[in-house]
């Protein structure tokens, strides 16, 4: 550290204060009773400010800048404006002695031998407060939040902006050791406010806010007046009767001394942000000077070790960017590092550390050995096992036991010294001397080496790594390079103020200058680039320098001299160089010229090292050809650039080595087909077709399908056309190849109708299976596209096919539920059995999923399949037996699904009578076992509740009963026990209303019928309408032997006149009205009906006896009072007669089940079909 006189001024008072501007402009000085305003660039007196009557003792600035106020033995206050107005003066009852501005509030603080007072510029008055003692000296801390006021007794009293003492300091010497002077730490990066005292005890000292001392007193030797702080509170300058002001740590530590003077020092003060400090003394003068802290800083390789805070050693790892902190407590004044050895010079004493570890990432350091002992040296050195000294002329080789074991005296001031390396013990060091002399010295012989001399003075040097060379900069910043064998210059370069060789690379060295980095390879041009600092060392691709007080690795690529040895093809050199760093791309560049100049060892490196396992290999497989005996050159270059794009002179070369073909699989595997048909010219067919199928190949790969589709058919590669076009769905271009092509070539025309098929367009497939002709394709595209009418042409012309089609078409049917059509086209397919089962699945999953309407109508549509197939003579016995009871169970499913719907359903739309009759009917039939489904419980419970509520009180109680053995769900057995109880308080018979009359023999039969459905007299069965389940008025008769069907239908169509019936009412017109009257006395003619005298003559017996009709009964029917049921074969007609003509009925042609005809046609509106066979009402057949 030196202090640099910048200017100096003499007045004739004491300056007892003075005080900087904020922003370090101007000065103000309080001398004699005047202020003194100077300029602080130049120490000019701008103005004398007068306003005081007396002494002015102290002067402070408001850290806004925006006023100043002043404090003088004559008791007053003046508050100046940055201006220099005075603006406002207040007093004290003494005269004031020290003056403070709160540096964020901008409260000011004045004291006075007897008070103190706080004035704010928003107050008008000021408000004071007694002090117990006289104050000497005040300080705000940094958050403006207390003033420290320090007091001739010895005490320092904290107190609050209100003036209110929080915390109060004894000091040990109490009045002995007045406070002279205080000042808080103004540094934001401390945790905690430190405040220094300086007193009369000779003392420093450091407190916390809190009252605690930091650490002990520090002794000064002389009485401090003033204490100051740097502005981020580094370091602290003390002036007093020692004459001179002193700079300390901010621990404390003295580090030297600023600038003697002549007389006491009252006051000083640092400029604000910067290293100038100004001092003021009893005799009037006035100094300023400039601090300048050189740098104290040692090197070896990638460790960096530094002075910081002037008392403290910093070593950094230049590579990891690790650092540890050697704390000395002591002026740091030399720095020395060598490998695993640290030395540091201290005023009175020499430490010497080394590393815990041979690790080489190691920052942990400990004292090995100390030398206490006082050294005035120049520059110092540190090796395995000495310490050198230098000392202008003289070189000094210590131990470090502090024994001195050998001296060289020098011709010349020794300008540079650096250790070299060696042994431990017999280290080389190069030494440059002022005169130009460099010499080598072994620090175990006493016999310096001329290594050479010029004539200019040196001022830096380095060796090169094996050392052959010698660089060197003069003091004409001229960086010269020496081979030291020859003493020859080997060139030199202008412009240097600092040099050094790389450490892993011969001939590459690095020179620093004039805001330049400078980069020379051998003897090739210099590469530069910005680099503001010193070069002090060059690792691989880092470059260490020192800028100002701060040291940097800057990574340097290495790119422009590995360029410089490629462009004259020195390829192993240019890979040293890439291997210091380079970029992948200068790697790359490497490689590719490496290969191109069939450098094969060196390209195999640079490509491992940017990872191209592409050009590796290639560069395998030229090697493996090279051991089996090519050695073609051309070839290989030629290998080489097709790999590097460069195709048309891979072409060339693969044409000038005889290998066309090469080429030509290059071009064709690169898409490259116009340069291939070039290349070819007017040559083999064959090839030309070949290129155009790669061609079209390659059109394919890029998504260009319509243009390969187009070059395939050119080179006559059908089958991928279609492909193609097929999957794109291009119909069109898929008729175009069909139609060109001929008939015999059958694979691809095959190809284009499945395309045809799968892209809905059967008539193309359908043309082109005919062009083949693939009949069976044809089928079976007309089955799979439901086209059935052609395929029944199809079928017509070519009846073995018959079965291909009729029975996808049965499947389909019965698929969509058309069971009629499908039980047709299985019929007419040959497959019965398939429509029996399939109708058996649907019949049985309607019955289990209780669609009861479904499976009554599934039933119907197997008894008529059974009956279809029983005109086959060997199973006719069998069908039939099937036919009745598939018909039997139609029925009984028809009649349940009301009932299932009555008992499971919240409301139902059907009539009492129907759901009685329902019941009734379903009671008389169910005699034996019960089919899966129906519900007995259910059919009992619907005619117990039924019979109940129309007066059946009988039957219902029969009901009741058998309910009782039945097993009840839940959901019904409330209702089950309370209607057995309420139908005890019924009469025990039937309503004679209810009661079913045969039409055949008149005869009432009860509702409890034991021989079931048929007449308890004439065993006639009872006819029930299929809608209501009422016994419909029909006698069933036959036809007498040798009549026909035909014949007795003829008969019955004659319609032979009849006797006209009287009727017995008369009707009676008057003027008035108009009046029926019945004629009892008028006699029936007697009935002439031969059938109703048939009914009468053939009655009577225990066993069924049918009515048989002759032709004379036939003829006298009417046709419409007769229904006849036309069952194909094998069955007979059935022939119903109506006895009472006016209450019609109607039969369904298909199902020929009977119904009032007012109820089936009103069935029909709802249901657009028969009820129970669904034939729709606009079916003409039956």
């Amino acid at each position: 550290m030196r202090a640099v006189l910048t200017w100096r001024d003499k007045v004739e008072q004491c300056i007892y204060d003075l005080a900087f501007k904020p922003d370090g402009t101007q000065l103000i000085l309080a001398a004699g009773n005047r202020l003194l305003v100077y300029d602080t660039s130049d120490g000019t007196l701008l103005q004398p400010l007068k306003g005081h009557k007396d002494t002015v003792y102290c002067v402070a600035y408001a850290k806004d800048g925006k006023r100043f106020a002043s404090g003088s033995a004559d008791k007053s206050i003046i508050i100046w404006t940055s201006k220099l107005e005075g603006i406002l003066k207040y007093t004290h009852n003494d005269s004031i002695q020290c003056v403070s501005y709160n540096p964020v509030t901008h409260q000011l603080a004045s004291c006075s031998s007897s008070d103190f007072g706080l004035w704010s510029p928003e107050q008008k008055s000021v408000s004071k407060h007694k002090s117990s003692s006289k104050i000497t000296c005040c300080s705000w801390t940094n958050d403006g939040q207390y003033l420290a006021l320090g007091m001739s007794n010895g005490v320092i009293s904290i107190r609050n902006k209100n003036g209110e003492e929080k915390v109060k300091i004894e000091r040990p010497g109490g009045s002995l050791s007045p406070i002279w002077s205080i000042c808080w730490n103004p540094s934001r990066e401390e945790h905690n406010d430190i405040l220094a005292v300086a007193d009369w005890g000779q003392k420093l000292s450091f407190y916390q806010l809190s009252g605690k001392q930091i650490g002990k007193d520090r002794p000064l030797n002389f009485d401090p007046c003033c204490i100051s702080y740097f502005t981020k509170g580094e370091y602290i300058l003390v002036g007093g009767s020692d004459k001179q002001v002193s700079l300390f740590t901010k621990d404390g530590v003295r580090l030297g001394t600023v600038g003697e003077q002549n007389s006491w020092v009252w006051t000083c003060r640092v400029k604000p942000d910067s290293n100038y400090v100004v001092v003021g003394c009893q005799d009037g003068t006035i100094s300023f000077y400039q601090l300048i802290f050189s740098t104290v800083h040692g090197l070896y390789k990638d460790r960096y070790a530094y002075r910081d805070s002037m008392t403290d050693v910093i070593v950094q790892h230049l590579i990891t960017e690790q650092k540890v902190r050697i704390k000395c407590r002591e002026l740091v004044k030399k720095i020395a590092i060598y490998k695993n050895r640290l030395a540091i010079q201290l005023p009175e004493k020499i430490l010497i550390y080394e590393l815990y570890s041979d690790d080489s990432a190691d920052m942990h350091y400990r004292v090995k050995e100390k030398i206490v002992k006082k050294f005035e040296c120049n520059l110092l050195v540190v090796c395995a096992d000495h310490i050198i000294l230098c000392q202008e002329k003289r070189l000094q080789c210590l131990s470090f036991s502090g024994v001195k074991e050998r001296e060289w005296q020098m011709e010349s001031l020794i300008r540079y010294i650096k250790v070299i390396g060696g042994p431990a013990g017999r280290e080389g060091l190069l030494v440059g001397l002022k005169n130009g002399q460099i010499l080598k010295i072994f620090v175990d012989n006493l016999f310096a080496i001329v290594l050479l001399k010029q004539a200019t003075a040196v001022r830096c040097l380095d060796m090169s790594a094996s050392r052959n060379k010698l660089a060197v900069v003069d003091e004409n910043d001229t960086c010269l390079v020496y081979d030291i064998h020859t003493k020859e210059l080997l060139f030199q370069e202008p412009n240097a103020n600092s040099v050094a060789w790389n450490t892993q690379c011969e001939d590459m060295l690095c020179f620093s200058g004039g805001g330049y980095l400078n980069i020379k390879a051998s003897t090739f041009p210099v590469h530069q680039q910005k680099l503001q600092g010193f070069v002090v060392g060059y690792n691989g691709s880092k470059i260490f320098c020192l800028h100002v007080f701060s040291m940097s690795a800057v990574e340097v690529p290495q790119s422009a001299p590995m360029y410089q040895y490629l462009d004259r093809k020195m390829f192993r050199e240019a890979y040293q160089i890439a291997c210091l760093g380079v970029t992948d791309t200068d790697w790359r560049e490497l490689a590719m010229e490496a290969l191109e100049g069939l450098e094969f060892e060196t390209a195999k490196k640079a490509f491992t090292r940017v990872q191209d396992l592409r050009y590796l290999e290639l560069i395998s497989s030229i090697e493996e050809r090279k051991k089996r005996g090519e050695t073609n050159n051309d070839l290989f270059l030629a290998d080489v650039f097709s790999y590097q794009g460069k195709f048309h002179e891979a072409a060339k070369l693969y044409k000038r080595s005889g290998h066309d073909s090469l080429a030509l699989d290059m071009y064709t595997d690169l898409c490259m087909f116009e340069y291939a048909k070039d290349f070819l010219g007017s040559g083999d067919p064959k090839e030309t077709k070949m290129l155009i199928t790669k061609q079209a190949d390659w059109a394919r790969n890029i998504n260009e399908p319509k243009a390969a589709v187009e070059m395939y058919i050119s080179a006559g590669e059908h089958i991928k056309a279609i492909e193609i076009s097929g999957s794109h769905g291009w119909v069109d271009m898929l008729i175009d190849i069909a139609r060109k092509l001929d008939k015999a070539e059958r694979e691809p025309l095959l190809m284009c109708a499945r395309y045809f098929k799968k892209l809905d367009s059967p008539g193309y497939a359908a043309e082109t299976y005919l062009k083949v002709g693939d009949l069976k394709s044809l089928v079976q595209l007309y089955v799979d596209t439901k086209r059935w009418d052609e395929a029944f042409a199809l079928g017509e012309k070519h009846p073995e096919f018959k079965d291909d089609i009729y029975v996808p078409y049965a499947q389909w049917l019965a698929e969509n539920d058309r069971f009629e059509e499908a039980q047709k086209a299985f019929h007419k397919a040959g497959r019965q059995g398939e429509a029996v089962r399939v109708l058996e699945q649907l019949t049985h999953n309607a019955v289990v999923e209780s669609r009861f309407n479904d499976a009554a109508y599934y039933y119907w549509m197997l008894s008529m399949q059974c009956l279809d197939m029983a005109q086959d003579p060997a199973q006719k016995d069998v069908m039939l037996d099937k036919f009745h009871h598939f018909q039997h169970l139609a029925e009984l499913y028809h009649g349940y699904q009301t009932i299932h719907r009555y008992t499971e359903e919240p409301f139902s739309f059907d009539l009492p009578e129907t759901l009685f009759n329902i019941s009734k009917f379903l009671l008389h039939s169910l005699t034996k076992a019960t089919p899966l489904g129906i519900s007995k419980v259910n059919t009992l419970f619907t005619l117990a509740k039924q019979s109940k509520a129309l007066g059946a009180y009988k039957l219902a109680r029969h009901a009741y009963d058998k309910l009782r053995g039945l097993q009840i769900p839940a959901r019904i057995q409330k209702s089950i026990e309370l209607g057995t109880l309420t139908i005890r308080s019924k009469p025990f018979h039937d309503s004679e209303e209810l009661v079913p009359l045969c039409y055949r023999c008149s005869t009432n039969n009860p509702l409890l019928n034991n021989l079931g459905n048929v007449c308890i007299n004439c065993r006639q069965p009872f006819i029930f309408s299929a809608s209501s389940y009422e016994v419909l008025h029909l006698v069933e008769f036959y036809l007498e032997e040798g009549i026909s069907d035909e014949e007795a239908v003829a008969l019955i169509d004659l319609e032979a006149p009849r006797h006209k019936r009287e009727s017995k009412w008369q009707e009676i017109a008057s003027n008035n009205s108009q009046t029926l009257r019945l004629d009892e006395a008028m006699e029936a003619i007697g009935d002439d009906d031969p059938f109703t005298a048939k009914l009468s003559f053939e009655q009577g017996g225990s066993e069924f006896v049918p009515v048989v009709v002759n032709r004379s009964v036939l003829r006298s029917m009417s046709r419409r009072d007769v229904l006849i049921k036309r069952w194909p074969p094998p069955l007979q007609w059935q022939y119903f007669r109506s006895l009472l003509p006016d209450a019609s009925i109607t039969m369904c042609p298909s199902c020929f089940q009977m119904f009032h005809s007012e109820d089936y046609e009103l069935l029909v509106l709802q249901h657009a079909c028969c009820p129970y066979c669904r034939r729709r009402i606009d079916d003409t057949g039956p």
